[in-house]
């Protein structure tokens, strides 16, 4: 396919893996793309629930006057293509490999076709399509430039060593440029060197360094260590054939939601209008994140032993999956928790209000009364706590949240470590004792005032001028370089 065309904006096709933690991200970078950086732009849907991502993508771009173009690929259906009990990456990556027939065709049949495609750490099995339609191809790495700089790292480490060093010795993994990941944090699929995960991530890595370029959602500022060390000149740069681009932090804000009319609901806002300022604290383990029962009833105890405000976002217990409602996020829900201790909800009515299922995050942030946040790491809450100015218990529940925690509070200092017992539940004693040194002690104070620098740097880095400004400025300039030569080098191959 010619993707050459009169149109001399790059038009730049990005495709979402299903879940909110990669939709939302993908749909912000579009945002920017197109409002700031003059691209075409098409967002390819995949999803298990086209309305709710629908709903989210309204609420992204109802206030642009020209929106970016949503396409929703039909969803495959890939039962017959899993195991009787498939892991959340074998759901995702089958899914998207099972899209890219349609995909490919929907490409085919657009009269400004796109020039290069964008997809995210689960879509690389679509950059073979990309490069077959003469399309250039990028990575979108919607987490730390931590995380990818080990994702990058990873096709060059020896695994026989991995496992002698890492895993049976648990000493400090080394990644070029950056800080050494500890055991402790280590991810589930460096685990065993041999197995399937790690050989799975490898490859993934593999494809991810053969892209024409790599975008990650962090700025400078935040992790100067990491995207040195990815940077042009970088000690990583030689394991990647394209530039490595800071670009973030691309974020839903207040001002964006305000602007598109959408409020929180009435309950949850008037509560929080009658609390004091920085007083609550918002507790909420991501759009799909889930916990046992037993866990369930530790952090219901230790949020009433606090004695502290808070708004709890909470999902029925899952004994067995830390991740269970991945692909079931739901919106909303009817009546109370029964799982909840008897006499929880009596007892701390005046305290705190507990929301079944989901909860508009950005704004309960947000808002003034809020001071802290129980989070599960996840790369959007991360930054969208950053924005909020709130400190953070950091309480990982899989994937590369372990990292993420370690650099909130060890690296940053905007956060404590929610600390497991033996049996792996945090205890009520240990939540109480953590949420209140984020809410009332002096720590939590001035980790805010470390949050709200954050913030600053993080607004400056997307400002006109800014390092993401600039970095997504250059980013275009290479697309439309790199698209030239390409059509200039099918010119000589025809001559």
């Amino acid at each position: 396919m010619d993707t050459t065309n009169n149109n001399k904006k790059p038009h730049a096709a990005i495709l979402t893996s299903p879940g909110m933690g990669h939709l939302i991200p993908a749909v912000e970078l579009g945002k920017t793309l197109l409002t700031k950086h003059a691209f075409d732009v098409t967002i390819f849907l995949i999803t298990t629930d086209p309305a709710i991502a629908r709903s989210q993508i309204n609420q992204q771009t109802s206030h642009l006057k020209t929106p970016p173009n949503v396409v929703e690929l039909p969803q495959p259906d890939v039962s017959s293509k899993l195991g009787p009990q498939p892991s959340i990456v074998d759901r995702i990556v089958v899914t998207m490999t099972e899209s890219i027939p349609s995909l490919r065709s929907f490409i085919l049949s657009m009269n400004h076709p796109p020039s290069l495609l964008i997809i995210d750490l689960f879509g690389t099995a679509a950059i073979p399509m990309a490069r077959d339609l003469g399309m250039q191809s990028y990575v979108f790495l919607t987490m730390s430039a931590w995380f990818s700089a080990l994702t990058i790292y990873l096709p060059a480490m020896d695994p026989i060593h991995v496992e002698n060093t890492h895993i049976k010795n648990r000493e400090p993994l080394p990644i070029p440029g950056c800080e050494p990941l500890l055991f402790d944090d280590t991810l589930e699929s460096l685990l065993d060197p041999h197995g399937p995960m790690y050989e799975g991530y490898t490859n993934v890595a593999k494809v991810i360094n053969g892209s024409d370029g790599i975008l990650m959602n962090t700025w400078q500022d935040l992790e100067p260590s990491a995207t040195k060390a990815l940077g042009e000149s970088g000690i990583l740069r030689r394991f990647t054939k394209g530039p490595v681009y800071p670009v973030g932090p691309l974020v839903r804000t207040l001002v964006e939601r305000d602007t598109a009319g959408l409020e929180l609901d009435n309950k949850v806002k008037q509560w929080l209008d009658r609390q004091p300022t920085e007083s609550v604290i918002y507790v909420s383990f991501g759009s799909g994140g889930t916990m046992s029962a037993a866990q369930i009833r530790e952090l219901a105890w230790g949020l009433e032993l606090s004695m502290l405000r808070f708004v709890w976002v909470v999902r029925p217990p899952l004994d067995d999956d830390v991740s269970g409602a991945f692909f079931d996020v739901g919106k909303g829900g009817d009546g109370l928790p029964e799982y909840l201790p008897e006499g929880f909800l009596e007892r701390t009515k005046e305290l705190g209000v507990v929301v079944p299922m989901w909860a508009p995050q950005v704004e309960i942030l947000g808002h003034p009364a809020t001071g802290g946040f129980v989070t599960h790491c996840g790369w959007n809450s991360v930054v969208e706590a950053i924005f909020g100015e709130v400190a953070m218990v950091a309480w990982p529940l899989y994937s590369e949240q372990t990292m993420n925690a370690a650099m909130l509070s060890e690296d940053i200092g905007v956060a404590v470590r929610a600390n497991k017992a033996e049996d792996g539940v945090v205890g009520r004693d240990e939540i109480a004792r953590v949420v209140r040194r984020v809410m009332v002690e002096e720590e939590g104070g001035e980790m805010r005032e470390k949050v709200k620098k954050l913030k600053a740097s993080a607004e400056k880095a997307v400002c006109e001028f800014g390092s993401s400004y600039e970095s997504l400025g250059q980013f275009r300039r290479n697309c439309c370089e790199l698209h030239l030569r390409r059509g200039e080098d099918a010119k000589a191959r025809g001559a």
